[in-house]
């Protein structure tokens, strides 16, 4: 019996057939991401070459041991810093506590048994902490599930914001300005890009999505107007820059939010260090409640899902669109010193009391 050959024309064109697939998937394969997990090694690294914009090349995150162990920055640092951000914005020294003055009062709360003021910044982790609060007022006893947090922003909380006080309880404010008070800020590329995940995007998340907004952006970047479709990420952020910003609360810059100046912060807290940092809140307060547990099962904020999803995102938007948007925000970075998604340490504040 004769051994069939292969002919070398036949070889000749499964070799340039070979080449020619690996040529059209070469982009594909240079912007992908990977994550590599060992039990004494967690590192995130990306193919990608191009020069991020406003900071140096992303490098590749090494964990050498499991766990989170990140040294917190100091009360000092932050309200320093702080006060940077809103030197910007024309304000110095601000020191005052009329609480029920803010600009947008329904994002700050008075819990009257525990004597606290928080001001409550959407996708920067407000709901568990008005949720955490909201029990160690006594209000109720038992932690809500997970999926039902959402319910602290209606009726569970109502008498616990600043408008409530400022039509039937007026003569709290007085009492206000010497109750222990605090805010959770977030890094903003994270913060927009849970974001969208949460409200925009066709992702099945924890919480409620904003349809409306939604269609008007594809409505205004692509020009149709279907209830079908969803915008993309840089569709997003075409629309955040051709509007110079949103008054949605979800979206719209994290200063503006806050009771500045009309009132000033004991404590600072950046939500990228909320696990061991809420520890000196609840001793402020003196309470044993504590946070549920985060969205993300991944304690280092470095690998979250939205640190990650920011660093691929945001990669891939042009220099022009990522300049335009940082500009936007740029008070929110220099509030907490917040690192650009190219860095090594990104979400976390560049901060001096720091260890990476």
């Amino acid at each position: 019996m004769m051994t069939p050959t292969i002919s070398k024309p036949f070889l000749t064109l499964i070799l340039i057939t070979t080449i020619l697939l690996l040529i059209i998937n070469l982009p594909q394969m240079r912007h992908s991401s990977n994550i590599i997990l060992t039990n004494t090694e967690i590192q995130v690294s990306s193919a990608d070459t191009r020069e991020p914009p406003l900071y140096k090349a992303a490098e590749p995150i090494i964990l050498t041991k499991p766990g989170l162990y990140l040294k917190k920055p100091s009360q000092e640092w932050l309200h320093k810093q702080m006060q940077r951000g809103l030197h910007l914005l024309g304000y110095k020294n601000v020191s005052d506590k009329k609480w029920t003055r803010c600009q947008h009062p329904r994002q700050t709360y008075f819990f009257k048994t525990i004597d606290t003021v928080f001001t409550g910044i959407p996708k920067s982790g407000c709901s568990n902490w008005i949720e955490a609060l909201l029990r160690a007022d006594g209000q109720y006893t038992e932690p809500l599930d997970p999926k039902q947090v959402y319910l602290v922003h209606n009726k569970l909380s109502q008498k616990n914001r600043m408008p409530y006080f400022q039509k039937h309880e007026p003569h709290l404010a007085s009492i206000m300005a010497s109750s222990f008070s605090f805010t959770v800020l977030r890094n903003p590329w994270t913060r927009m890009v849970s974001g969208y995940r949460d409200k925009l995007s066709d992702e099945e998340t924890q919480g409620n999505s904003i349809r409306r907004m939604g269609i008007d952006i594809v409505k205004e970047i692509r020009g149709v107007e279907d209830d079908t479709l969803y915008p993309t990420f840089e569709e997003y952020l075409l629309y955040l820059i051709k509007y110079n910003g949103t008054n949605n609360i979800h979206f719209m810059p994290q200063h503006k939010i806050l009771c500045v100046p009309q009132a000033s912060y004991d404590f600072i807290l950046p939500l990228e260090y909320a696990s061991v940092m809420q520890h000196d809140v609840w001793t402020h307060i003196n309470t044993s409640v504590h946070l549920l547990s985060s969205y993300d099962s991944v304690a280092d904020p470095r690998l979250q899902t939205s640190a990650i999803r920011a660093r691929e995102w945001f990669s891939a938007i042009s220099h022009d669109i990522v300049e335009k948007i940082y500009e936007l925000y740029k008070v929110d970075f220099t509030m907490m010193n917040y690192s650009n998604f190219s860095d090594p340490n990104f979400p976390l504040p560049l901060h001096k009391t720091g260890t990476f």
